[in-house]
């Protein structure tokens, strides 16, 4: 008998089905696949920097002979985080300036600028993440405290949302700034006649065009360093907002020599060499880079009151804002832009510039469409306007962190009645279906999970204010996570190859220490990125 076993099974033998070899397996893992129904699996095989299964540990085992396994512990696997709005290259070289973020008063920046400067002895000093709404004085600073301490060096220093700055008298000298001066889109400060070093909006680059920029080898040091913090944090593709097609064709060599390992989509800057560069040579599509659209601000931000509203500022009464440029300059960029058959993406943060962008956007944009057209924070929304996102498909790229940041005063700036349509998520996303989220990092926090906390709670990390800031516009947490992933893919036209855990995407996702859809909101911010994975390719290890 024994002997007539052998025989069967020697003669079956080549009939047996072997294991597929693959490159790796992820099992023992409560996987949130993040497909069209929020379905759960335990394992993901990959091979080649693609998902070739999920599924259950068991029969994934069973099938695959993987080069490497990794044994989740029963830990949490969310597709990799995608950063729908961001400034990916400004985050880098801010990381080479003085950072100014958290500051609690004009004092202490000052004394933030003296350490600095003992380490970096010469040329420009320049720093970033000031913010005045923080400070116990809650108007912008002067800059006679920086002309003492630095008579002969030049300073610039950028407000945490990059519409306002603050310049020595020696940075304004070299930028030839002058007392009455003026310019559209923008505002150089006076007091008593004197200028103060307060520049707003468009004003700033007066002084920025003067700082000297960073050679190749600077800019792949930022790049990689902003690079190295995103992983950290789960972060696999980001947006970058804005910058010039050489920017982009340099990222683009980095990539290609694996020296950049960051998937990024971004949007070129509104400026005739950029329009030009990709009319004539088309879309730029790797599958680490995507260049398909176009950045235009039309008017400034809330904080630095520069944002362009429908009527007076509460807190400023007379005082509306203004836009960046004319109207007629959104409407032909957008008939050319339509006519060429890009995305036209716009950063509007008033309810008069929201309006101005959205007629604009529906005049040339005909009703349903696909061409994903996006309006960039969509902040404060008139409550006749919402209807234009989903009459035409426009699509709100919001960030939930921004509500949490100013909430403390954005009532102030709004008053009661403007407030209820300002960072309204919910609403937004009712009108497509979807709201793809971002961080608009360094102006917020890199961290998704903050982005989470903020979409779904609507709190800041002590619990202010109880029971939620404006609540009905909070997201649940599965829309959150849909926000962070395939939604935020969507938006980039990039939803069949990355965003959620299926055969056939790239191999992107994020092992977490929480689970982010059952956890308790007081345990939500101290998750822990385990090990985050680009096209299979572990690039971060806590």
């Amino acid at each position: 008998m024994k002997n007539f076993l052998l025989l069967i099974l020697y003669f079956n033998l080549p009939f047996m089905k072997s294991k597929q070899k693959i490159d790796l397996l992820i099992y023992n893992a409560t996987v949130y696949t993040v497909d069209k129904n929020f379905s759960q699996a335990e394992a993901i095989a990959i091979d080649n920097g693609k998902i070739i299964a999920t599924g259950i540990t068991q029969k994934l085992e069973e099938q695959f002979d993987a080069k490497e396994k990794i044994n989740a512990k029963g830990k949490f696997v969310y597709p990799g985080f995608i950063d729908a709005h961001s400034h990916f290259f400004g985050y880098g070289l801010g990381l080479q300036q003085a950072d100014l973020v958290g500051t609690t008063s004009w004092e202490d920046i000052l004394e933030r600028l003296k350490k600095y400067s003992k380490i970096h002895k010469e040329g420009w000093i320049t720093g970033r993440g000031w913010d005045q709404n923080d400070w116990p004085v809650k108007e912008f600073p002067t800059n006679e405290k920086l002309n003492q301490l630095f008579p002969d060096r030049p300073v610039v220093l950028s407000r945490i949302d990059g519409h306002a700055a603050i310049a020595n008298d020696k940075a304004l000298e070299l930028a030839g700034v002058k007392p009455g001066q003026k310019l559209e889109g923008g505002e150089v400060e006076l007091k008593d006649g004197k200028l103060t070093g307060i520049l707003i909006d468009n004003a700033t680059s007066l002084v920025y065009s003067k700082v000297p920029k960073p050679d190749e080898s600077q800019l792949k040091e930022a790049l990689q360093a902003a690079e190295k913090n995103c992983f950290a944090y789960g972060l696999t593709t980001v947006a970058d907002c804005g910058l010039d097609y050489e920017s982009a064709l340099f990222v683009d060599s980095l990539q290609k020599n694996n020296a950049l390992k960051m998937r990024m989509y971004i949007m070129l800057s509104d400026r005739k060499k950029n329009f030009d560069f990709l009319f004539q040579n088309g879309k730029i599509k790797t599958d680490r880079l995507n260049v398909c659209s176009f950045k235009f601000f039309a008017d400034g931000a809330l904080g630095s009151r520069g944002a362009c509203l429908l009527h007076p500022y509460s807190d400023k009464p007379g005082w509306s804002g203004f836009l960046l440029k004319p109207e007629q300059h959104f409407d032909s960029m957008a008939k050319m832009i339509a006519a060429h058959g890009f995305q036209m993406c716009t950063h509007a943060i008033g309810d008069s510039a929201n309006r101005m962008i959205l007629k604009i956007y529906a005049k040339y944009l005909k009703g349903k469409n696909d061409k994903r057209w996006r309006i960039e924070h969509a902040q404060v929304v008139n409550k006749n306007d919402f209807h234009y996102f989903g009459d035409y498909n426009i699509v709100p790229s919001v960030q939930p962190t921004h509500a949490t940041s100013d909430m403390y005063w954005a009532g102030d700036r709004l008053g009661k009645e403007r407030l209820k349509y300002a960072y309204a998520n919910e609403e937004l996303k009712n009108e497509n279906g979807w709201i793809p989220l971002g961080t608009d990092f360094p102006v917020e926090d890199i961290s998704p999970v903050k982005t989470f906390y903020a979409a779904v709670f609507r709190q800041d990390a002590k619990g202010w204010p109880a029971g939620g800031f404006q609540m009905e516009n909070a997201l649940s947490r599965e829309e959150a996570i849909r926000g962070m992933t395939i939604w935020a893919a969507k938006a980039g036209f990039e939803e069949k190859e990355k965003g959620s855990l299926e055969k056939g995407k790239f191999a992107d996702f994020v092992l977490l220490d929480t689970d982010l859809m059952k956890a308790d909101e007081k345990e939500i911010l101290n998750t822990k990125v385990l090990m985050t994975f680009v096209n299979g390719e572990k690039v971060f290890e806590k």
